[in-house]
């Protein structure tokens, strides 16, 4: 299988430190795919579970590693934090191994279109203003998770590819649906105030492109349950890619996604 390169990159919500964080397909993701430049839009490391209990594999130090070779061969890393790596808001514009370090920032696409780049917990109100109750609610987020490691280890027995159950449970859910709709109006009326063509997210776990009143709003999605990552090709289109199986267990197509311009907008 070969490698695809692209003009940017945007990857967010891996949780590393997480034993729920798909990190072999992550790393499978990251062989068959390159870019002149990668955003890490925040949650790449979960310094919250990190401090409850400590858990840092190989296969963890294996992708800081690859993501350190690509930033040494020329590729720009940019890595936006997120709440739960917020350790590293101390130090916009620090580089380290040659990862620059940024708040927020505006991409402008091969096409001219500006994107406000952001992780987006600045925008959840539970998070900002009820700290605890966010810990309560990834604690039971955790329980979910448990579920999809088992179900996940029956189908790859199976040879069947990825699915994720919480994703799926949490999209039943009516007051999660409004939620991610709150979620994304909000995000599209940041952009807005800062004269952005779209904006560029993760932290709500839902991978999905779509037009929100003249706002193209992209979310990356996640690494524990969608397995999700957001392109942009060299005409300024972008691309949503879902790695649902491992290349090296069974053949799959180079992606399982849909481009930018296929997609039919959506309403929130």
């Amino acid at each position: 299988m070969d490698t695809r390169h692209f003009r940017t990159l945007f990857i967010s919500d891996v949780h590393l430190g997480s034993k729920a964080a798909k990190v072999d397909f992550l790393l499978d993701f990251l062989k068959h795919h390159d870019a002149d430049t990668i955003f890490l839009v925040g949650d790449i490391i979960d310094g919250w579970r990190l401090k409850r209990s400590w858990y840092w594999p190989q296969d963890c130090n294996d992708v800081v590693q690859k993501l350190l070779r690509k930033a040494r061969k020329g590729t720009r890393v940019i890595y936006i934090p997120g709440n739960h790596d917020e350790f590293l808001r101390d130090f916009p514009g620090t580089h380290f191994g040659g990862i620059e370090v940024a708040e927020r920032m505006m991409h402008e696409a091969a096409d001219g279109k500006k994107y406000l780049v952001l992780h987006g917990d600045e925008f959840d109100v539970v998070v900002r203003n009820a700290r605890l109750l966010a810990y309560l609610g990834d604690w039971a987020y955790d329980m979910a998770i448990m579920i999809n490691i088992g179900l996940a280890a029956i189908r790859r027995r199976m040879g069947m590819p990825y699915w994720s159950f919480s994703a799926w449970a949490k999209l039943q859910v009516k007051h999660a649906v409004n939620f991610i709709g709150e979620f994304q109006r909000v995000v599209a009326d940041e952009a807005r105030k800062h004269g952005a063509d779209g904006v560029i997210c993760g932290h709500i776990h839902h991978a999905v492109m779509e037009d929100m009143d003249g706002i193209r709003y992209i979310n990356t999605g996640d690494w524990v349950e969608s397995c999700t990552a957001i392109v942009e090709h060299q005409d300024g289109t972008f691309e949503l890619i879902e790695w649902r199986s491992m290349s090296g267990t069974q053949p799959i197509p180079m992606a399982i996604g849909h481009r930018e311009k296929d997609v039919a907008p959506q309403a929130a």
